[in-house]
């Protein structure tokens, strides 16, 4: 399932059934979903603590798989709480990027880090 040939639509299909097959969805509510992202999101931190900027980006093949499956948890919980509060997910993500381009005007704010 690449991302070029896979929409979102089909990844939340796939997560709603995978869910569906185990009877999960009682336990799936939005607040054990945001913890859960939270918590996925630590163990992805986790790979990173203490490490300098130029390791970060040169991880071993072990550890960037790590990671991996870390950053597809984050995305599963992600796209299994958008499935559970009735989000649309591209145009959650469309309008915050129209919000986030009026506050931060790529004129003003271009290679600037805190504005």
């Amino acid at each position: 399932m690449p991302d070029k040939t896979t929409t979102v639509a089909e990844l939340r299909d796939a997560l709603r059934r995978f869910v569906d097959e185990r009877d999960w969805q009682q336990f799936h509510t939005p607040k054990n979903l945001a913890m859960s992202i939270a918590i996925e999101t630590a163990e992805l931190m986790e790979h990173f603590q203490w490490l300098s900027p130029a390791a970060a980006r040169d991880l071993s093949e072990a550890d960037l798989q790590n990671v991996r499956e870390e950053l597809a948890d984050i995305f599963c919980y992600a796209l299994s709480f958008a499935n559970a509060m009735g989000i649309d997910v591209s145009d959650a993500v469309r309008e915050k990027m129209i919000k986030n381009a009026v506050k931060y005007p790529a004129d003003r704010v271009r290679g600037k880090l805190g504005v």
